[in-house]
């Protein structure tokens, strides 16, 4: 047959054929009841769903929303190596392309789901036809119909709609579906739903619940582990519990079986897999770094910059995926835990329990179930924390129960308490009543390094590094000698050791000052006074400077904003940990100061750094090409708070401490140390703070309720050992340089007791050392001799004077009455 005729007979049938069935239309309609009563139904029908879709779909949510659909992610977490620390999440999820997610793994869910997802439009007519039998058959029975959803359905219930179990809600879902297709590709379709999809164990989508039962990504899953996955979305929360283990086997070998016969995999294959076991994993935390108070300092301030759910903003901690460089050391981490906690376990020594961790309520339910929503927990040794059940009984987060043994008569049902695994039961523990805290930062930038804010993050989030106020005792100190540096005075300068009271009033009367220990007497110079930490030479100090002035130092400082009494000058104002290792942190850093911080920078999930603490310009660091110039540096960061002279006296002058004061106990280390000790009254706190060129670090111990630590309690002895053992446990990161002086300092040597100038000798570190090297800022270093000297030749030169002139006095009056001046002298017994 040619083209033309081709053409011509098709032209032909379409003009014939409809027209013989207007015909039989026209014949048939007025002698056919029923044809008119079927075409009647029929249109009657068409305009119903007409409308009922019109009306279902016009508040519908639009579909191309899903366009720009982003999955909500948790906020990811690196230190300061770029590792992973920890992720801050509700929920397990993980987003992965289409191209990431196995075949196998597909065909699983197309076999378990929907196996002719690629043929239809969204909408399967022959499962919603099986939907609606089995909804009719079980309506007023109370259970649930099978829903005979699409993948695409699916996609539209999770994402658009929500869970809401009615008619009303799968028709919408239907319509969805169908616009859903016309928006997305069947590629992209998957990819959502293979990331949304909720899968149990708080996991949504594959490869966070590859990771919570398997422990795996999903490129290393096995066939049965694929099929296993598959099964998930029917029943979230029942197969993965070890009594359903039979059904979920049950239910995996079907969805291996409908793999076969959708041609996706062999029957060898299937079988092979039928014959593994689930495999599953126990449930473990996310964390990877025993770093919980530093974490949820990152996690506060994360909340307060960029909100906690998407309701907040694009970059939500919980739904932002937001990528977070942290300043965390996890080597000098663990090493400040590990110091705080083994003087801790030290003081509490042999009092074994003292009171229980928490108590909880036998009427609000089960206790081990309580205990285990209540997420307290201990991470030391081999300690578990449990809640007492019945007298003699310890219950765990798992639901198990044991003997307890070593538990006082006052131990009550609800009482949480720590114990360790001890024959057949239980024996309780005792976690230290006495706590403290631990903050470590590098002084050039800021950045805190460590950070341990009591005995266990677990067993409570308080965080006393942070948030604690406690009195720093004596460790306030160096910021009144560095006033009265700026102010006139130099480490040589010569201050009694001596009372000093002050008037408040007729009720209260004289206020005395008096050194830790008692003592005093004589003088002495400024950087003894500091070394051996006298309170009175201190109070001199200040009432010379001007408490104006000091306190103006410690506000500039960060410590604190006190009022001009003199014992904000021994340390009575609170502050933290954190205050004080920063204020430190300026002086090793030549006086300029940089914000203590926990985050380097913050990206979003594109990769984009959205925020970052170092906010400093540099200028011509992206040129194109080099201008020949030098080469471009950042700015110099933080801002100066201290004279750079004044500061390194001052540092210079604790390094002191360390050779031959309150603090030698560390000089053992062999290290370039600076710091200070402080005990406060009772005592109730015991400090220290210093450290090295690179690393500050700060820390106390005390009752978190102040008392009495025990008159042997002492900042040399408490706090200075647990800087010790930090330092032990990572000798490798302190360096053996030594602290470099600022231009305009000038080292002199001098007597190390009187603060004369000497010329001869070599200085010497060793603690006895008599001359030794001495910073001063220019023109302020001590002559050769010093001004007490002058003072007292003065006064010999006067008292000389005065003799003479008594003795003229007398030669005349003894000329007048005839008596020989030598032998007035000689009667007078020479003296004048």
């Amino acid at each position: 047959m040619s083209e033309q005729s081709a053409l011509q007979y098709y032209r032909y049938r379409i003009m014939r054929d409809p027209k013989r069935l207007i015909d039989w239309f026209n014949d048939n309609w007025a002698h056919s009841r029923r044809l008119r009563f079927a075409c009647y139904l029929g249109g009657f029908a068409i305009v119903m769903l007409l409308l009922a879709w019109a009306t279902l779909g016009r508040n519908l949510p639009d579909a191309e929303s899903l366009l720009e659909y982003e999955t909500p992610l948790p906020t990811v977490v690196r230190g300061i190596d770029g590792e992973i620390v920890n992720t801050y999440a509700r929920e397990r999820r993980v987003q992965l392309q289409y191209v990431d997610f196995p075949e196998k793994l597909i065909d699983a869910f197309l076999s378990a789901e929907d196996k002719t997802f690629f043929s239809h439009g969204g909408v399967d007519i022959t499962g919603t036809a099986n939907a609606v039998i089995d909804y009719a058959t079980k309506f007023g029975s109370g259970q649930r119909a099978v829903g005979g959803s699409t993948i695409t359905q699916q996609v539209a219930k999770n994402l658009l709609l929500g869970d809401e179990y009615s008619v009303t809600r799968k028709l919408k879902e239907m319509v969805l579906a169908t616009r859903i297709e016309s928006v997305l590709t069947k590629q992209e379709i998957l990819e959502l739903y293979l990331n949304e999809i909720p899968l149990g164990r708080r996991s949504f989508g594959v490869q966070a619940a590859a990771r919570a039962y398997f422990d795996k990504d999903v490129g290393d899953l096995d066939l049965n582990e694929m099929a296993f996955l598959a099964i998930l979305p029917k029943a979230p929360e029942r197969y993965g519990r070890a009594r359903y283990h039979d059904l979920a086997i049950t239910r995996r070998n079907f969805v291996l079986d409908q793999m076969v016969a959708n041609n996706f995999v062999t029957a060898q294959e299937a079988a092979a897999a039928k014959r593994q076991d689930l495999g599953l994993v126990q449930q473990r935390s996310e964390r990877s770094a025993d770093a919980g108070y530093f974490l949820e300092e990152v996690r506060r301030q994360l909340i307060d910059k960029f909100g906690e759910t998407a309701d907040d903003g694009r970059n939500s901690v919980y739904a932002g995926g937001l990528w977070v460089r942290t300043s965390l050391d996890t080597e000098l981490q663990l090493a400040a835990r590990d110091a705080l906690r083994k003087q801790l376990i030290s003081y509490h020594g042999n009092r074994g329990f003292t009171k229980p961790i928490a108590t909880l309520n036998p009427d609000n339910g089960d206790l081990t179930s309580q205990l285990a929503s209540s997420n307290i927990s201990i991470n030391y040794e081999d300690w578990r924390v449990g809640v007492v059940t019945a007298p003699g009984r310890i219950g765990f987060s798992d639901s198990e129960e044991f003997a307890l043994s070593g538990g006082p008569s006052s131990l009550a049902v609800g009482d949480v308490v720590a114990a360790v695994k001890s024959g057949s039961g239980y024996a309780i523990r005792g976690v230290p009543e006495v706590s403290g805290a631990f903050l470590a930062e590098a002084p050039q930038t800021g950045r805190i390094l460590a950070m341990q804010g009591g005995f266990d993050s677990r067993l409570g989030s308080f965080n006393r590094a942070t948030q604690a106020l406690r009195q720093p005792g004596s460790t306030i100190k160096p910021f009144v000698y560095a006033s009265a540096l700026d102010h006139g005075m130099t480490p040589a300068t010569q201050v009694p050791d001596q009372t000093f009271c002050v008037w408040q009033g007729a009720n209260l009367g004289d206020k005395c000052f008096r050194n830790f220990g008692g003592g005093g007497g004589g003088v002495h110079t400024l950087r003894w006074g500091l070394e051996q930490s006298r309170n009175l030479m201190t109070v001199h100090i200040a009432d010379d400077t001007g408490m104006d002035n000091v306190i103006k130092t410690i506000d500039r400082m960060g410590i604190g904003k006190y009022e001009p009494y003199y014992s904000f000058a021994l340390g009575a104002g609170d502050t933290t940990v954190a205050r004080m290792v920063n204020a430190y942190a300026a002086l090793a850093n030549w006086g300029r100061q940089n914000d203590g911080s926990v985050i380097d920078y913050v990206q979003d999930r594109d990769g984009k750094v959205i925020y970052r603490t170092d906010r400093r310009n540099c200028t011509g660091c992206n040129m194109a090409e080099w201008d020949g110039q030098p080469m471009p540096r950042f700015e110099v960061s933080g801002r100066q708070v201290l004279d750079p002279r004044t500061a390194f006296q001052m540092v210079h002058m604790l390094q002191g401490v360390v050779t031959r004061g309150t603090a030698v106990r560390l000089r053992s280390l062999d290290l370039p140390l600076f710091g200070k000790t402080g005990t406060t009254n009772g005592p109730t706190n015991a400090w220290f703070v210093g450290g090295s060129p690179d690393i500050i670090a700060g820390m106390y111990v005390g009752f978190d309720q102040p008392r009495n630590l025990g008159g042997w309690v002492q900042g040399g002895n408490t706090a200075a050992t647990i800087m010790k053992r930090f330092i032990e446990a990572t000798k490798d990161r302190w360096q053996a340089e030594d602290f470099v002086a600022p231009p305009g300092v000038r080292m002199v040597k001098i007597d190390r007791r009187s603060g004369k100038r000497v010329f001869e000798g070599t200085p010497s570190d060793e603690p006895t050392a008599s001359i030794i090297w001495e910073a001063f800022k220019p023109d302020t270093e001590p002559p050769r001799a010093t001004r007490s000297d002058e003072i007292a030749a003065k006064r010999n030169e006067i008292l000389e004077l005065i003799r003479l002139a008594r003795q003229g006095a007398q030669r005349a009056q003894a000329n007048q009455d005839g008596v020989r001046a030598d032998d007035f002298v000689e009667e007078q017994g020479g003296i004048y």
